[in-house]
């Protein structure tokens, strides 16, 4: 069934391609499919993503020699496969994407049939990653948990899933609370954004030492990394210090990553600095919250006034005057015939 459907993707041109693009609703990552790029659907994440891929997976393919050959990776919320086609690129010998909407494994799939990856190299699946279970599918040697950490609530679920069927390497990359010590905030987040979670909107961001002894209880051993960008466009996050990659390993010796280690938290809040950025939060969506109910009554102004528009060249017109007298007639007709009875 799907070698046949990679034949039809295989044979689709121009055209036909870029139909199929724009048939998604939003992708979170530019593909370059056959020459047509995938429309992404904010420009400045293309440099945040090939910073990203900088920062992190290649310091993680050299620390293997410079390659990913011989190694089974796991791709947990792989949104559109991105990282998953990084990492067959690396030639690693087999990846399996993970991720709760259906539109964004139907997406890998699209990418990766147009791509011409052999079918036996990856697999996509589209569930609740908590549901899965992921020994059918054997043990990892690389598990990738990319952007996936802060939109979840059972981090120590999350860790024993990983920690059964991953062999040796564990790359983290998530955004941070900053707070100070060994947290987990709790924040709240809607579930129809395509990027959130699939399950509870409460959802609850580590802190940078938090990742650290939450790893390190699955037997890890963990470095992070440092950011060096050439460019923060779209990746602010990562020059203010709340947003890290960890580099974790129950085997390898993490530290001779090709990479400067970071040996602190990079932020020291003031304090209560969780409840300014909350409310900042707040402000914000009150401030479009405000902005579309201006933009709704602006609307609604606009309509009343051509419907008075619409009234007085009804009311000035012959038709108007005789319609008025039939009915003043009809009630006096009404009138007379009620009196008689």
């Amino acid at each position: 069934m799907r070698t046949r459907r990679r034949k039809a993707l295989a044979a689709m041109q121009g055209e036909e391609i870029k139909e199929k693009i724009a048939s998604f609703p939003r992708w979170h990552y530019q593909f370059d499919l056959k020459g047509n790029l995938t429309l992404i659907f904010q420009e400045n994440w293309i440099n945040r993503h090939q910073q990203r891929k900088k920062y992190f997976f290649d310091p993680l393919v050299h620390l293997f020699g410079g390659s990913l050959a011989g190694k089974r990776v796991l791709d947990l919320g792989c949104n559109a496969g991105f990282w998953s086609l990084c990492a067959v690129e690396a030639g690693c010998d087999y990846v399996l994407g993970v991720d709760g909407r259906q539109m964004h494994v139907d997406q890998a799939n699209f990418v990766f049939e147009v791509k011409e990856i052999e079918n036996r190299r990856y697999d996509f699946v589209a569930d609740n990653l908590f549901d899965v279970n992921l020994r059918r599918f054997g043990t990892f040697d690389v598990v990738l948990c990319l952007g996936l950490m802060y939109h979840i609530s059972k981090h120590m679920v999350l860790m024993e899933k990983i920690s059964e069927v991953n062999s040796d390497v564990l790359l983290i990359d998530t955004s941070l609370s900053t707070l100070l010590g060994p947290y987990l905030e709790i924040r709240h987040e809607p579930l129809k954004e395509p990027r959130h979670a699939v399950d509870y909107e409460l959802v609850m961001s580590p802190t940078w030492e938090g990742v650290h002894e939450l790893v390190r209880q699955f037997g890890y051993s963990v470095v992070t990394l440092k950011p060096r960008f050439e460019d923060y466009a779209g990746a602010h996050s990562y020059q203010s210090g709340e947003r890290r990659a960890f580099l974790c390993a129950k085997r390898t010796d993490i530290s001779r990553v090709p990479a400067e280690i970071e040996q602190a938290p990079p932020v020291a809040p003031p304090p209560y600095a969780w409840r300014e950025r909350e409310l900042r939060r707040q402000l914000r969506h009150r401030e479009r919250r405000v902005r579309s109910l201006e933009q709704s009554q602006q609307r609604l102004k606009q309509r009343v006034g051509r419907l008075e528009r619409q009234l007085q060249s009804m009311q000035a017109s012959k038709n108007w005057k005789l319609l008025n007298k039939l009915a003043r007639i009809r009630t006096r007709v009404s009138s007379l015939r009620r009196a008689s009875s």
